[in-house]
């Protein structure tokens, strides 16, 4: 079977099945799964299908990926961006950690996981496990309140020394986005 054969039976199958897993699309091929990678790297591309943790899922071509936040539509293509990733292994991206907060509020129940980065080193984490740090002195030209995420307590209170702020675990952080911004809109303030 050629690439291209290949590409349009992995697409025919998505259509019906959703996701698949790459070996299982390797095994009815009956091609290495480096082979299903290649013929999978321009669909991706092309956005016609999504990399998943275990495979790939269907992407429907009236669903828009959009890089704007989910929460409040701003550009959600920064290191400050955070990743909800659903049941349906759809993900949802939001420009901040308190655009995230609030978006998870509203969609617990059909969230699987949240990526997002350190502020200092860059590195993904869950933001489950993370640290987040309210109001700070270092102004970033985030949503307000602004919130930043650290790996672990040690360096969020490091970083508190120097720039204020309050720290919070993740239930904490949801709780005090929300109870801070009850009845107000998500603003973005230049301070």
């Amino acid at each position: 079977m050629l690439p291209l054969e290949r590409k349009q039976q992995i697409l025919t199958w998505l259509e019906e099945e959703e996701t698949l897993r790459i070996s299982e699309i390797s095994k009815r091929l009956d091609v290495s799964v480096m082979t299903v990678y290649r013929d999978l790297k321009p669909l991706i591309e092309e956005q016609k299908v999504l990399k998943t943790s275990n495979g790939v899922t269907y992407t429907p071509e009236n669903a828009v990926v959009s890089k704007n936040c989910s929460y409040c539509n701003k550009p959600s293509n920064t290191r400050f961006s955070v990743q909800l990733i659903k049941l349906n292994n759809r993900v949802e991206h939001t420009c901040c950690a308190h655009c995230a907060l609030l978006r998870y509020q509203d969609i617990e129940q059909k969230v699987s996981q949240i990526i997002c980065y350190d502020f200092l080193k860059e590195t993904t984490i869950s933001a489950k496990i993370a640290t987040f740090l309210f109001n700070s002195d270092l102004h970033l030209n985030h949503c307000q309140p602004q919130v930043l995420i650290f790996e672990s307590m040690k360096q969020a209170k490091q970083f508190q020394l120097g720039f204020g702020g309050d720290i919070y675990q993740f239930e904490g952080a949801i709780d005090k986005v929300n109870e801070v911004m009850t009845g107000k809109g998500c603003n973005k303030s230049i301070i």
